[in-house]
């Protein structure tokens, strides 16, 4: 999948263009529909699918002490858009300046930079420009003049609940995974890179890899069965989110996971933590051996989890 930053770049895509336009965080159902539209379309046109997105998300910049928590960050977002069949993304910078930039200007300067633009595909509601007063009729009327179609994706329901981001990010606090996994088409994911610990995982037998994450919004604290996917290789692990209350007394919320079975370095590599079940709540202990026994315990419920827990990978519901 090739990636894009400046608006010029796409003016060498092979034609016909077309977009797919949203913030996408989560790359829910809906979503994909909207991936969809483009995919079918430019495939019907022998032309080019192309997302057009943003980074970092719109909130951090418009509402800097109110942002959204992330259900993907931008690298996560892009390796699902990839896994989603993509051939290109234009992932522009979202910032002050450009959040001012007039919603039909906007329409105009892409256009020209893609004269083979022939259609834009946007989710029902989508809105974008200075003050969102960009919408599906600004974009109809704009592209009546400069030559190029619009496409509205409707949103998906899911027993009369429409999917969107804001609904999945309540969801994952609660802890639903389920209901996540439902809207999500798949199970719920934290990427990160790991960066070094304490080492104490290691030193009690289970080494823990520690992720630095982006903002992502974390399910409640406790253990979970997960699986790891690390570069090219899906590992099976048991991840803890929380305080660790038994080693330190007030410290910071962390995602640790212990992969089964594996040995390696993984310093610095981008890992995506994949929550498959809630095993139990994080507690204290009242030593680090008592800690180490129930780590032993929670690898066996995990092995146990993950031999009965549907992969969604494979299409499997």
């Amino acid at each position: 999948m090739k990636v894009f930053h400046k608006l010029s770049e796409l003016g060498a895509v092979p034609g016909p263009v077309v977009i797919a336009a949203g913030v996408f965080d989560g790359l829910h159902l809906g979503h994909q529909a909207v991936l969809k539209c483009a995919l079918e379309t430019a495939r019907s046109v022998a032309g080019t699918a192309v997302v057009l997105t943003f980074d970092p998300h719109p909130s951090k910049i418009l509402r800097p002490d109110n942002a959204s928590r992330l259900l993907t960050s931008t690298r996560h977002k892009l390796r699902l858009m990839e896994d989603f069949g993509m051939p290109a993304v234009l992932v522009l910078p979202f910032d002050r300046d450009f959040a001012s930039v007039g919603a039909e200007d906007f329409l105009r300067a892409l256009k020209a930079s893609t004269p083979q633009l022939t259609r834009i595909c946007v989710g029902q509601g989508w809105r974008f420009g200075h003050e969102r007063r960009g919408d599906a009729g600004l974009l109809q009327r704009v592209g009546r003049d400069l030559g190029f179609e619009t496409s509205e994706v409707p949103p998906i329901q899911i027993h009369g609940i429409t999917v969107s981001s804001t609904r999945i990010r309540q969801l994952v606090e609660a802890g639903d995974l389920a209901d996540v996994r439902r809207f999500l088409g798949r199970n719920y994911s934290v990427f990160g890179t790991v960066r070094k610990g304490d080492g104490l995982g290691r030193q009690i037998g289970f080494p823990t890899a520690n992720l630095a994450t982006h903002n992502e919004q974390f399910p409640p604290n406790g253990v979970y069965c997960v699986r790891a996917r690390a570069g090219d290789r899906n590992l099976v692990g048991v991840a803890n989110i929380g305080i660790r209350p038994t080693v330190q007394a007030a410290g910071e919320r962390l995602l640790e996971v212990h992969l089964i079975a594996f040995e390696g370095d993984l310093y610095g590599h981008d890992l995506e933590t994949e929550f498959v079940r809630f095993l139990r709540p994080e507690r204290k202990f009242p030593d680090v051996a008592a800690l180490r026994d129930q780590i032993a315990r929670d690898v066996q419920s995990a092995c146990r989890a993950e031999a009965s827990a549907p992969d969604l990978r494979d299409g499997e519901a």
